[in-house]
């Protein structure tokens, strides 16, 4: 049990905050010793408890919205860690001559997991192995063509290269080093490549709204009164565009009748206005951002398509009516949009219209969502959320490693707008160039995105 306790440790300290990411390459090699001559059941347990030691605490800081759905989460998760350990221990026993090719099999075993856990039940492709690597530029540039999980294969054949070593085999971690060597190599041939076509200004605003005060209704102008100050201060800088994070608005956008001050405002600053807000039609809610031209009119909105379980709604619920209760309480659910929607801006009537789209909450965990809106024409990304769910923790960094790679996928600026969290601004190549310096402050960030 010691050293699967002692895997566990190791990869959680390769994550946010802790950011010692060297440890991932070395994270299971102490699980791999301890479970190879085990027999099969139990070497499913031991790998199970270690997966879920490293997403409890990982992933602790989830107890803020709910306990129940922490513990769940984790449960479920940690079953990938005992999967792959059952067979791994199978693996070992069936081959008792590895060839050179057993870390690249083991290694596949391992991504195919992570895929099916990005996936399966609505997925959540959280802390995945490759995601500890996102201040590793050079090595994390092959996710253009492989995704997350490139990084993850390599990660995953240095442990099992080293493991081998302890067992007197030096050809296993020969070849993951010549493999980590090559993805190093690709991610330093195009460092200075990339010719910079037209740019725009964009200004964020990180509010740092308590989540206590969030939604009650006697600090709604407390609330807008720090936003409006905020985009006023940013709207001196002459950005084309000012963005406010996930669920800004206090209340329904569009009913309640602050959002005639949010629409003057826009007006007022001659800036268009991204902002974060609850809509709703009929009797559906949604999370949505919602686009106000500089004439102070709604343009155009964006409704979240992938909600949180067990934060927006609760799987099976209407099938199992009190597990709402048990969760939400008496707060309602959200419907998921339906459209992957790319917003149009125009700078100046001198430059050509750009194109962008939105990343809501935990959207940018969901390649295949970055991509869609890619594909509609969005030449940068924005991810508006709000972090502040999770106190001091490393969430809102273990959140941002994702965004990192979604633009190294899509080759795709991003600019990330928190309430509380990590806002930032990443370039095609995955590196944070500007940020606001602390999650827990009260401030504005403009600057250039270049796009490509």
């Amino acid at each position: 049990m010691i050293p699967a306790i002692v895997s566990a440790i190791l990869l959680i300290l390769a994550f946010p905050n802790f950011n010692l990411s060297y440890l991932a390459f070395v994270g299971f090699v102490p699980l791999f010793l301890v479970i190879r001559s085990k027999k099969p059941k139990e070497a499913f347990w031991i790998s199970y408890l270690c997966g879920f030691l490293f997403y409890l605490v990982t992933l602790y800081w989830l107890y803020h919205v709910t306990i129940f759905g922490l513990i769940i989460v984790c449960l479920y998760l940690a079953l990938y860690f005992g999967i792959f350990g059952l067979l791994f221990n199978r693996f070992a026993f069936f081959t008792l001559h590895p060839s050179p090719l057993t870390g690249l099999l083991i290694a596949i075993i391992w991504i195919i997991l992570e895929y099916l856990q990005a996936h399966l039940f609505t997925g959540f492709g959280w802390a995945l192995l490759g995601y500890s690597q996102y201040k590793n530029l050079a090595l994390i540039q092959i996710a253009d063509f492989s995704g997350v999980y490139g990084v993850s294969f390599i990660i995953m054949m240095v442990n099992v290269g080293i493991y081998r070593f302890f067992k007197r085999s030096l050809k296993e971690i020969v070849i993951a080093g010549m493999v980590l060597a090559a993805a190093i190599g690709y991610g330093k041939i195009g460092e200075d490549k990339g010719g910079q076509g037209k740019e725009i200004t964009v200004s964020i605003v990180q509010a740092n709204i308590p989540q206590e005060m969030k939604w009650d209704p006697a600090a709604k102008d407390e609330i807008l009164e720090r936003y409006a100050n905020l985009t006023r201060l940013a709207a001196f800088e002459d950005p084309d565009l000012i963005i406010w994070p996930e669920t800004s608005f206090p209340g329904f956008f569009g009913i309640n009748k602050e959002t005639q001050e949010v629409l003057d405002l826009a007006r007022k600053v001659d800036t268009p206005l991204l902002i974060g807000a609850n809509t709703s039609e009929g009797l559906d809610s949604f999370n949505s951002a919602v686009l106000i031209s500089e004439r102070g009119k709604v343009v155009d909105r964006y409704d979240k398509i992938h909600l949180v379980p067990y934060g927006e709604y609760v799987p099976f619920s209407d099938k199992i009516p009190f597990l709402h209760r048990l969760v939400l309480g008496e707060l309602g659910e959200f419907t998921p949009g339906k459209e992957y929607k790319a917003f149009s801006l125009q700078p100046s009537p001198f430059t050509n219209e750009v194109k962008f789209a939105t990343l809501i909450c935990f959207e940018d965990i969901f390649p295949k969502i970055s991509k869609k809106l890619v594909q509609n024409g969005a030449e940068f990304l924005v991810v508006i959320t709000n972090d502040a769910w999770y106190g001091k923790s490393g969430a809102p960094y273990q959140h941002a490693a994702a965004s990192v790679f979604r633009a190294i996928e899509n080759r795709v600026p991003i600019v990330r707008c928190a309430n509380t969290g990590y806002s930032c601004f990443i370039d095609p190549r995955g590196r944070i160039y500007d940020s606001i310096e602390d999650i827990f402050v009260s401030k504005h960030k403009t600057s250039t995105i270049p796009l490509y």
